[in-house]
């Protein structure tokens, strides 16, 4: 396990979601941009170099937080693309969470206008009402594909979402 790139993959969640935090309480996006732009630069050359970060390269929180900063990467949709491949590709060898999987295919699908197949991505209104969940494919089998994931029941999910 590579222990220094793991401590910056932690580093940089932690900032990841300070950012997102403080978002949420002010409103003000632009911190958060910035801190994803430069993590998804910093995903990008991790991946020339070691290929997906898996468990066996930067342990479990690592590979957490390496999926945590992919599906953060909206401002690079081809290479949040990439990495949904190589992710895949991680999973298939036990390297990466099915779950993992199942967020960052859906946030995939949803910025390029698809229905999403695990119902992982909410929206709402501008004004910060109506959450709701984006469109689903065939959603009477979304339990049997979030069960395969290793995900809880749609129903359950939502009412987390929503605070429920």
């Amino acid at each position: 396990m590579n222990h220094d790139l793991a401590a910056e993959f932690h580093r940089r969640a932690e900032e990841d979601q300070a950012a997102r935090r403080l978002a949420a309480k002010t409103h003000d996006g632009h911190e958060m941009c910035r801190i994803d732009a430069d993590n998804t630069s910093w995903l990008k050359h991790v991946i020339a170099e070691h290929g997906w970060p898996g468990v066996a390269l930067v342990g479990e929180q690592g590979a957490e937080e390496a999926w945590l900063l992919a599906q953060h990467a909206d401002l690079a949709p081809a290479f949040q693309r990439q990495a949904l491949e190589l992710l895949k590709a991680a999973v298939t060898a036990g390297d990466a969470s099915p779950r993992h999987l199942a967020y960052l295919t859906d946030r995939v699908r949803v910025a390029a206008g698809e229905p999403q197949v695990y119902g992982t991505q909410y929206t709402h209104n501008p004004d910060g009402s109506n959450l709701r969940p984006q469109p689903v494919a065939d959603p009477d089998r979304l339990d049997v594909r979030r069960t395969a994931m290793g995900l809880e029941p749609a129903a359950e999910y939502d009412r987390r979402m929503r605070g429920y």
